[in-house]
């Protein structure tokens, strides 16, 4: 069984990054304003919060919230998030943010092939909460779709990035 002692201290801070990278890569897809960025930010966590008390999570889900949460790990990557997304404008996030991805998911499949599926239905699973968490190009509540063709390619991209299905709703 894979834990944090398994990967290497720059592989662990991308698989951590990982969990934030997914759903801001849906978020850069299709910017919601103020509202519809908060509204995804609150199902990012709301989809780690989730993930930490189900007990069918792999222990290696858990260990990364888990370690996600301490100030140290938060400030590494903190730290690798605005390195990597400096001066990008939203279409340069989305391209990094599955350059992580795919990074992450061959680290993965090298180094914890039995959890690897797990962690990337995982990452999956908060780029779609993200995705479904704001509607998209109506007008002060009004109209609009709940995820946006834009959203939906990202979503489909992210999958290819990890080598997973995608789910879009």
């Amino acid at each position: 069984m894979a834990n944090k002692q398994s990967f290497t201290p720059a592989e662990w801070t991308k698989i951590l990054e990982s969990i934030m990278v997914a759903g801001i890569a849906v978020s850069a897809a299709e910017p919601s304003g103020l509202w519809g960025t908060l509204k995804e930010a609150l199902a990012s966590r709301s989809a780690l919060s989730a993930s930490k008390l189900d007990t069918a999570s792999n222990e290696l889900i858990k260990t990364a919230i888990a370690d996600l949460e301490t100030r140290d790990s938060r400030a590494a990557v903190e730290e690798a998030i605005h390195s990597r997304f400096a001066g990008a404008k939203p279409a340069e996030i989305v391209q990094r943010s599955l350059d992580n991805l795919r990074e992450v998911s061959a680290i993965l499949d090298a180094k914890a092939p039995a959890e690897a599926a797990a962690f990337k239905a995982f990452l999956n699973g908060i780029s779609q909460k993200v995705a479904d968490a704001a509607t998209e190009g109506g007008f002060l509540g009004f109209g609009g779709v709940r995820v946006s063709k834009a959203e939906k390619a990202t979503l489909g991209e992210i999958a290819k990035a990890l080598g997973t299905a995608a789910k879009i709703a």
